[in-house]
C-alpha cells in the first residue's frame, strides 16, 4: 500500500522523493525547452504535443491498469480534462507555439514568471505565502529580470504575449488542481496527459497543422525525449510536488529552468551567454534557496508545534 501523508512512512519516503523530484524539475525540465526547439524543425507546435503526450498517457496509462491501478471515476476524469487541458494545451502548448519565434533560453526566462502567478491564484484560495517565501519569489524574480535584460537571444511580440499566457494558464490549472478531486498519484498524470492530448489535436487541426511528409530523425528522436523525460518523468514529478510541499517549493522549477535552458542551448544549441546573464542565474538560485530554507523550517517548527 502506499504511504500516505498522515502514515509513519511517508515522512522517511519524502526524504528523497521530494529531492528526487525536484532535480528532475529543476535539470529535465531546464532541458526541454531546447528539445522542443529542436523537435520544431519538422514538427508543428500542437501536433508536436499533441504527439508527446498521447504517447506518454497511453503508455502510462496502460502500464498502471496492467498493475491493477483503478481508473479514474467520472468526476475525476473531468477534473484531469480541466486541469490538463490548462497545464499541457494552455501551458506546454503555448510554449511550443511561441518557440518558433522565441528560442529556448527567453521561453524558460518568461515562464520563470509562473510562481508569481501561483502566488496570486493560491491567494484568492486564502493560502498566502509566508514572509521568507515571499522574499525568495521576489529575488527569483529579479534574478529573471536580470537574465532577460542580460540576454542577446531574439524575441517576438506575440511569443511574449503566449509565454505569460502560459504561465498564467499554468499557474491557475495548478492552483485550481489542488483542491480538486483528483485521480491518485501516478494515474492523475496519465489522466491529464490522455485529456489534455484530445485537446491539443484538435487545436491543432483548426489551426490547420498537418502531420510532416518527411520529418528530419532529430526532430523525431526530439519527441522522443520529451515524451520518456519530460513527459513520464518531468510532469509526473510536478504532479507529485503539487499534492506534497506547498507551492513555493514546486514551483521554484521556474526560477532554475532559465539558467538551465540558457546553459543546454549553450552547450548544445548554438547560444550565447554572457556576464549579466551569469549574474541574472546566480540571483535566482540564491532566491529558490530562499524558498528551500523557508520550506524546512516551516517543516521542522510544524512538527515542533505537533
Amino acid at each position: 500500500m502506499t504511504p500516505t501523508a498522515d502514515s509513519p512512512a511517508a515522512p522517511a519516503e519524502q526524504r528523497w522523493l521530494v529531492p528526487l523530484a525536484l532535480v528532475s524539475l529543476y535539470v529535465v525540465w531546464g532541458s526541454t525547452y531546447l528539445g522542443i526547439r529542436f523537435a520544431l524543425v519538422s514538427w508543428p507546435p500542437f501536433m508536436l504535443a499533441a504527439i508527446r503526450f498521447a504517447l506518454a498517457g497511453v503508455l502510462l496509462y496502460a502500464w498502471l491498469r496492467l498493475r491493477g491501478a483503478a481508473p479514474p471515476t467520472r468526476r475525476q476524469w473531468r477534473n484531469a480534462a480541466i486541469t490538463g487541458t490548462l497545464l499541457l494545451l494552455g501551458g506546454n502548448g503555448l510554449v511550443c507555439y511561441a518557440e518558433q519565434s522565441v528560442s529556448s533560453g527567453i521561453a524558460a526566462v518568461a515562464v520563470a514568471s509562473m510562481p508569481l502567478f501561483a502566488t496570486l491564484f493560491n491567494g484568492f484560495y486564502g493560502e498566502w505565502p509566508q514572509r521568507n517565501e515571499i522574499l525568495g519569489l521576489v529575488i527569483g524574480f529579479i534574478g529573471v529580470v536580470v537574465l532577460n535584460l542580460g540576454s542577446t537571444l531574439s524575441g517576438s511580440r506575440l511569443g511574449a504575449l503566449a509565454l505569460v499566457s502560459a504561465a498564467a494558464l499554468w499557474a491557475f490549472g495548478s492552483s485550481w488542481s489542488r483542491r480538486q478531486d483528483m485521480p491518485a498519484g501516478p494515474m492523475n498524470t496519465a489522466a491529464q496527459m490522455l485529456c489534455a492530448s484530445i485537446a491539443l489535436t484538435l487545436t491543432a487541426f483548426l489551426t490547420g497543422e498537418r502531420l510532416p511528409a518527411h520529418p528530419e530523425l532529430h526532430a523525431t528522436l526530439a519527441i522522443g525525449y520529451l515524451v520518456v523525460f519530460g513527459s513520464l518523468i518531468g510532469f509526473s514529478s510536478y504532479v507529485y510536488l503539487l499534492k506534497t510541499v506547498r507551492p513555493a517549493l514546486s514551483t521554484s522549477y521556474a526560477y532554475v529552468n532559465p539558467p538551465v535552458a540558457v546553459l543546454f542551448g549553450l552547450m548544445l544549441g548554438g547560444e550565447h551567454v554572457g556576464p549579466v546573464d551569469l549574474a541574472g542565474m546566480a540571483v535566482i538560485l540564491v532566491g529558490v534557496a530562499i524558498v528551500i530554507f523557508s520550506r524546512g523550517r516551516a517543516a521542522r517548527a510544524a512538527k515542533a508545534g505537533g
